[in-house]
Parts: structure tokens; sequence; C-alpha cells
């Protein structure tokens, strides 16, 4: 049988990739979850794994060839019977340049394993995200790892948080270093089940030679490097700053010195450096040309001016620059997405919380003490959500393409502000199953795993609504944005107490009571004002007609 590898799509808006390297030739062998190339898009620059094992029949596409997303790129025999060589068509390349022969140290062997293995991937850690970075592994080849223990970190757009083993087992390859960005569903390790056992890596071989590339280095070249020396092969590199083995690789490759990979400000995690970070510098790099400052002739006296303009200026303590980290990156450039994406029309409504405020006051040390948990607003108001968004399920809808597709569950989002600088969006799932009791359950528990890094990606895809509340700051209200792919978004003010004008007896008289604004972002494409008000509206009076028996 003969398999199709198709170029595979990396991302909502993807449409195309190009093949960067083959690591397969036809007439290989390969086995399943084995690199077969390597393809770049505007999203992520990854590598693809084989789909099963046999051996590569057809390669269609040659590197650096850009091709539509589910183009087949190359064919896979699974029987030696179907293994019919081919290969593209030969490519004209520019004749070699003179090489010398350098000793060249081969990479360790990871060590080979018998028994059942698991395959653990990289998690898709929300509706939007595409790929992930290994930020520290927690174990290494060799080690023994227990069920829902924490086997590594990652960080992607939306969350740094821990992955947990899926079993028991032994660590029986680690397959991405720490820092490397690779595609949600890439096999980043490899653990031994039961049954298996690893035997001890071989010694590291030496092979003889391999061709190193003599380039020219040219006056332009020096200066544009600042005369600073590049990175040989085999250098040990001295400096205060973290670099990956994946950076320093391309640092080698493209000439770029250390003082130069120290002068990059970095994107990653605490400021390091990325595979994205020193391509960039290098592209850059190549479109400026730089010449020598040459001083300007000082005369032997220079008058003092008639009058001269106050220059402003800022010297090294008055300013601080501090590069953004992965999430706060994310964060921006999915609000940026949101913007541009989604017409965003806020509607404001005032509620009279009286109601839920006494109920609270009178009954939240009981409940605490029965129930194990503090009763606060955001249960109330999450439940009269739900209840609206039964009444109106366009609002727990989202757009896909030119169809609506309306949700009949309601996984609700609640906003957890990260420290020291991020946001995420757990979501409940199947809210409307659960009362205002089970409600307050789920918003401390989803609150109290985001901040500790415990949240699972389930926990962070497939949500249909969210709330936002900033009123636990002290703020009133405000015009929140969007959570893709949702098409509404609750903002929850303060409760404050203010006076407000009452009827009593048919009489217009001054009350002090609790009050809170309510906002609702709505996506003008879908929501449109009539439907957000009225949702808006149900919102309202679900919580100031509020029923006790509700609570159970």
């Amino acid at each position: 049988m003969k398999i199709d590898i198709v170029m595979p799509k990396m991302g909502e808006s993807v449409t195309e990739g190009t093949i960067i390297k083959w690591h397969k030739k036809p007439g290989d062998g390969v086995k399943k979850d084995e690199i077969i190339f390597e393809i770049s898009t505007d999203k992520v620059d990854t590598e693809i794994p084989s789909p099963e094992a046999g051996i590569l029949s057809e390669v269609l596409v040659n590197e650096q060839e850009t091709v539509a997303v589910g183009v087949v790129v190359a064919r896979l025999a699974t029987e030696a019977s179907d293994a019919v060589v081919a290969t593209p068509a030969p490519v004209q390349h520019a004749p070699e340049p003179k090489v010398e022969p350098v000793p060249v140290v081969a990479s360790e062997p990871a060590p080979p394993v018998s028994g059942s293995f698991i395959d653990i991937p990289m998690p898709k850690m929300g509706e939007s995200v595409m790929e992930g970075t290994i930020i520290k592994w927690h174990k290494k080849v060799g080690d023994a790892v227990k069920l829902d223990e924490t086997f590594f970190e990652i960080s992607t757009d939306k969350v740094d948080t821990e992955i947990t083993s899926p079993a028991d087992g032994i660590v029986a390859e680690i397959l991405v270093k720490e820092q490397e960005t690779v595609a949600v569903g890439t096999i980043v390790a490899k653990l031994a089940g039961s049954g298996a056992s690893i035997s001890a890596p071989a010694p590291a071989k030496v092979e003889a030679v391999a061709p190193a590339i003599e380039e020219p280095v040219t006056m332009h070249d020096m200066v544009a490097r600042n005369a600073a020396p590049a990175l040989e092969v085999n250098e040990e590199v001295s400096s205060d700053k973290f670099f990956s083995p994946l950076v320093m690789n391309i640092a080698r490759k493209e000439g770029v010195s250390v003082g130069e990979l120290e002068s990059i400000t970095g994107s990653g995690v605490g400021g390091r450096v990325t595979k994205t970070d020193v391509l960039n510098y290098i592209s850059n790099r190549s479109k400026i040309v730089q010449t020598p400052a040459i001083p300007k002739p000082v005369p032997a006296t220079t008058p003092a001016p008639a009058y001269s303009a106050p220059q402003f200026t800022f010297s090294g303590g008055d300013v601080e620059v501090t590069p953004m980290d992965n999430i706060r990156r994310k964060i921006m450039q999915h609000m940026v997405n949101s913007r541009d994406t989604s017409v965003h029309v806020t509607g404001l409504a005032e509620v009279d919380m009286s109601r839920i405020h006494k109920y609270i006051q009178a009954n939240k040390d009981a409940i605490e003490k029965a129930e194990g948990v503090k009763l606060t607003y955001m249960a109330f108001i999450s439940h009269a959500v739900i209840r609206a968004l039964r009444e109106y399920p366009l609002v727990n809808s989202m757009i896909e393409g030119s169809n609506i597709v309306t949700k009949k569950y309601v996984n609700l989002g609640i906003a957890v502000a990260v420290q020291p600088n991020g946001l995420i969006v757990p979501n409940i799932k199947n809210a409307q199953e659960k009362n205002i009791i089970g409600l307050a359950k789920s918003i401390n528990d989803v609150a109290l795993r985001a901040r500790n890094k415990k949240l699972t990606p389930d926990d962070i895809t497939n949500g249909t609504f969210s709330i936002t509340n900033y009123g636990v700051f002290g703020t009133l209200f405000g015009t929140p944005i969007i959570n893709q792919p949702e098409v509404a978004i609750l903002g929850v003010g303060a409760v404050v107490k203010r006076p407000v004008v009452v009827e009593v007896d048919g009489m217009d008289t001054i009350a002090i009571k609790p009050m809170m604004y309510l906002t609702l972002s709505h996506d003008h494409r879908l929501v449109d004002g009539m439907l957000g008000g009225l949702f808006l509206k149900a919102i309202r009076e679900n919580l100031e007609n509020f029923d006790e028996k509700l609570i159970y």
C-alpha cells in the first residue's frame, strides 16, 4: 500500500508551505514518527514525522519549493513490493566553492528501546494555538516518571503551564530541546511503558572529515559584523547569556559572533534569544550597509551661539527597556487579531444587586463551612449569563466562513489574571448543568489551577462565551475585547453602593443600593444591537430577580 504525504495545514490562515529540507531520500527506510522533512510557513518552521513505517518511494517536491496545503509532496510504500523509487527532477546548482575538511562530532544516538512506548506530543492549549515552546524538561532520558508527575513545561501564546506524564514509564527519548518551538501535535518525547527496557546509549562516534565551505570575507562583512570573529564549528561560547543549541548552530552557520548574539533583544521566555530572533537579525543585517564613522573636524575655537534651544536626552538610568515575554507578545497579537476580525459594539447596563448582596451577607459563612467554597458575585453572574444564553442561543455561536455554528452547550470562559503580566481564559465545560454552588466551585478550581500552571489543554479549548471581571480591581466598567472565535464577552464592574432613585408606594425616593455595571462587547457581524440589548437585559433581570432555589 502507498500513502500520500501531503503539505500539512499549520494554522487557520496558512495556505501554503515551503520544503526546507528532506531528511530522507527515495529508497530510504523510515519508521513511524521518524522525521521525513522540514517545512516553513508564515506561521511556523517545523519538522514533519512519518505517519507510518515503510520506504520512501517518491519525493515530488524539491527543497526550497513552495506548494499549497494538501499538495502531495511524497509517497510512502508500506510494503516492499510497492517501493518503486522515483525522484524529483534534478536541480541545477552553482559550482561548488573550495572546501577544506574539518572534523565533525556525530550527535549522540538515542538509546534503543524495547517493548511498548508512548508518544508525547506538543499539546494544543487553545483554539488558535498552533505551536508551543519547551521551557524546561523536568526529566532526562532514562529517568522514571509516574502518572500525572510533571514531565516538562511549555509556553504558548495562551499560557505557560506544566505538562504531566500520561502514564508510568521511563523516558526513552527527548526529541525537542529546551527553548525550541514546535507545532502542536509534534512528538516531543517518547515514554517507555510497561515491559519496556532502555539500554545505555552507544558512545558518540567521530567521523573522519566533513566538508566546510570557506566563504570570502569582505570589508563590508567585517564592518557589518563589527569586526567580531564568527563562531567556529566547535567553539566553546563564553557568555553570561544562555543560548539554545539551535540558536548557536544557526549562529555558527551564518557567521554571527557571540557579541552579536548578546546584542540581540530576545523574545523568548526570560528574554532568551529564539530561532526567530536570530534569523530576523541575520535578515536585517544583510540589508544594512554600514560604513565606518568619520569624525567631523573640530575648529580650534567654537564661539558659543547667541541662543541654544533646549535638548532633552535620557540617560541609561532614566529608562528601562524590558523585552516582552512570550505570553505578552502573543496576547498582543491575538488582541489585534480580534480587533481586526470582529466588528466590536459595546452595550452598558446598570444592575441592582440588592437581593444577591443580602443573600451573600446572610449565608456566606454557612455555605463556606458546608461546601468548602467562598460565595462571590461571580457565581451568581455566571448563572444569570447561562440562563440568558439558553434564551438567546445565537450569542453562544461562532462564525465559520459564511456559516453560523450555534453551540447547544455552554462552555463558560472565566478570564484569570496570571502574575506577573498575563491573562488566560479557562472555561467550565457544560456549565449549563451546574447550579450556583457548582459554578462557585468550578470558578474557584479553574482560577486556582490557572495561577499554579495546572491547566490542561481541555481547560482552555472550545469555549463558547467568556466573562471578564475587572471589577475585582475596583474598575466600574470597561469595553472588553472578544475572545476569538466567540462572538461576545461580558465585562463585570465593581459592586459599589450608590444613591439611586426608586419608587415606593407610587412616590420617587432616593435609596442607597449596591449597584453594578455590566458591559457586553459583541460582534456586530452576527449579534446586532437588538439581540445584544435583549441579551444584556435578560442578564440584568436574572440578577435582580434572583431566586434562592437556584443555589442548589
